[in-house]
């Protein structure tokens, strides 16, 4: 299964940039592109591990769970 690279822009827009096989590649892309836009952006980078592109993208546009971190 690939690695699918995508730029997310407020609100929600996804924008596929590449597919990469190899793990080490797409983290050095989505690292290099991180540094590029710089820390004060609203857009993220993110690579997503998934068989096809519909797939990657809905896992992407699914909204995560709150993490719980210790007990209340």
């Amino acid at each position: 299964m690939p690695y699918f690279v995508y730029k997310i822009s407020p609100p929600l827009q996804l924008e596929h940039l590449d597919t990469i096989a190899r793990y080490q590649d797409a983290r050095a892309l989505v690292r290099s592109r991180r540094e590029a836009e710089g820390t004060g952006s609203a857009v993220q980078y993110r690579m997503v591990f998934a068989n096809q592109q519909p797939e990657a993208e809905k896992i992407l546009s699914t909204p995560r769970d709150e993490r719980v971190i210790g007990e209340d």
